[in-house]
């Protein structure tokens, strides 16, 4: 089992920056990849990005691509997620989510977060 808790979530101006954190706890969460979904008021749950067990391979949406960037730091447990350039379109409940392989199905996943709320103005 993994729990995953994010944190990092708020209400910004667009143009402004966020950074997520999803720590983890439970079995070796180095061993699992990371992802990021997000989901808006009314719509489907959607993938933003994925980062694979060491780090060395990552994923990104179109929607998202150059301005927000996906990390981990093994040590610590922790998945992180750098959004710059925020959009209004950008609000949205964000989920951590983990598995042994990154896919980009949300269905795919075992393991998520609570989620924590990001609402960016315009």
């Amino acid at each position: 089992q993994v729990q995953l808790v994010e944190s990092g979530g708020g209400l910004v101006q667009a143009g402004d920056s966020l950074r997520l954190s999803c720590a983890a706890s439970g079995r070796t969460f180095s061993t699992y990849a990371g992802a990021w979904f997000r989901q808006a008021p009314g719509k489907e749950r959607e993938i933003v990005a994925y980062i694979t067990s060491t780090g060395r391979f990552t994923y990104y949406a179109d929607s998202v691509k150059g301005r927000f960037t996906i990390s981990r730091d093994n040590a610590k447990s922790t998945v992180y997620l750098q959004m710059n350039s925020l959009k209004s379109e950008d609000t949205a409940v964000y989920f951590c989510a983990a598995r042994n392989i990154a896919t980009v199905k949300a269905s795919d996943y075992a393991y998520w977060g609570q989620g924590t709320q990001v609402t960016v103005s315009s």
